[in-house]
C-alpha cells in the first residue's frame, strides 16, 4: 500500500477526524484534547501527522522536536524527536500504516524517544527501538524506547 504521511492542520475538520479515533483507542491515547487545546483555524505548524485514505484519517501521531537544552536522555545533550500517540484505526491495522508513520519520523535523522502503550512493545522492537534502562526513566514513571539513526553516537545518560 502506497501511502503519504502529511502534516495535519489544526482546524475544525481535523478535530472532527480525531473524534473518530476516540471510539477505538484508549482514553489516554486520544489526541483530541491536545488538538482542542491548541486549535487555531488552519494552523500549519501543528505537531500532528497523519495518513488519509480517500478523505478518511486512518492513522495519526504527534511528533515533537525536543531541544538539547531540555535533554534528559542523551549524553552529550542533543536534539531528539518525541513520538507520541501513534494510532491506526482498527479496520486499517496490519496494512503498514503505523510503520509508514514511524519511517516518516525516522526520515528526520534525529534520535527518537517514545513511550509505548500497553501491548505495543513488539511493534516498536521490530522498528529497531530499544528500551532505556536507567534510574531517571523509572523516576519519571516512564518506560521509554529509543531509536538511533545509523552512525549516530548511541550514548544515553
Amino acid at each position: 500500500m502506497d501511502v503519504k504521511v502529511e502534516k495535519l492542520r489544526v482546524n475544525y475538520k481535523t478535530l472532527e477526524d480525531f473524534s473518530k479515533f476516540k471510539e477505538y483507542g484508549l482514553q489516554e491515547l486520544s489526541m483530541l484534547e491536545d488538538l482542542q487545546a491548541n486549535i487555531i483555524e488552519n494552523d500549519s505548524a501543528s505537531p500532528f501527522y497523519g495518513i488519509y485514505l480517500a478523505d478518511l484519517l486512518v492513522a495519526r501521531m504527534s511528533l515533537y522536536e525536543v531541544d538539547a537544552k531540555y535533554n534528559r536522555y542523551f549524553s552529550p545533550p542533543k536534539n531528539y524527536l518525541e513520538l507520541w500517540k501513534l494510532e491506526v484505526l482498527s479496520d486499517y491495522q496490519d496494512h503498514g500504516l503505523g510503520t509508514a508513520l514511524v519511517n516518516y519520523a525516522k526520515s528526520f535523522g534525529l534520535p527518537i524517544k517514545t513511550n509505548p502503550r500497553a501491548k505495543s512493545k513488539e511493534f516498536w522492537e521490530k522498528k529497531d527501538f530499544a528500551p532505556v534502562h536507567y534510574e531517571t526513566s523509572r523516576d519519571l514513571g516512564e518506560n521509554p524506547l529509543i531509536w538511533f539513526p545509523k552512525g549516530y553516537e548511541e550514548q544515553l545518560i
